[in-house]
């Protein structure tokens, strides 16, 4: 489990203690509900979230990130296999935007496929997300291809791709 230092919440004016952990069963409800308000024609539904907790465990990895009041206010997802991985989900609550915390939930599914002996990871984002496709730059993520019409509403997804350093100790992402 790990525990996060405090992170001040500059879109509302206030400091947050925000804690990362492992997604559990109990978790589903809430993650689907900020699913849906993050990505109302896209979300996830609390089915898909049951099947990937289900999922085989060495290939699964979520995460939520916490409030001290117990709200959840980012949740992030990795599927990892052989030497690569993908991120499934992201997503942060509008008030928790542009605080770290989606680098955060990122830079921890990156170590977590690092441990696993992961190469590269790959995802997914609307192509007109631009804030996001920012945030996987400045991570090691580049672009690797579009899939036209991915989305609903034939929205495009940018494919990205980020190669990773080996070992833990290794924050940021390098050519192999």
């Amino acid at each position: 489990m790990m525990s996060a230092p405090r992170q001040e919440n500059r879109r509302a004016g206030t400091v947050a203690a925000v804690v990362v952990r492992r997604l559990r069963w109990w978790d589903i409800a809430p993650v689907a509900e900020l699913e849906r308000e993050l990505f109302p024609h896209d979300r996830w539904t609390v089915e898909t979230f049951w099947s990937e907790l289900a999922g085989v465990p060495e290939t699964r990895y979520y995460l939520v990130a916490e409030s001290l009041d117990g709200e959840i206010v980012g949740y992030a997802g990795l599927f990892a296999a052989r030497d690569q991985a993908d991120v499934q989900t992201i997503g942060v609550r509008l008030d928790h935007q542009r605080t770290g915390l989606g680098r955060r939930l990122l830079n921890s599914l990156l170590d977590e496929a690092r441990r696993r002996g992961c190469r590269e990871v790959f995802l997914e984002v609307r192509a007109e997300n631009t804030a996001a496709i920012r945030l996987y730059e400045r991570t090691g993520f580049e672009v690797a291809g579009r899939r036209r019409g991915y989305y609903s509403r034939g929205a495009d997804a940018i494919v990205m791709r980020c190669w990773l350093s080996p070992g833990p100790d290794h924050a940021t992402a390098a050519a192999p």
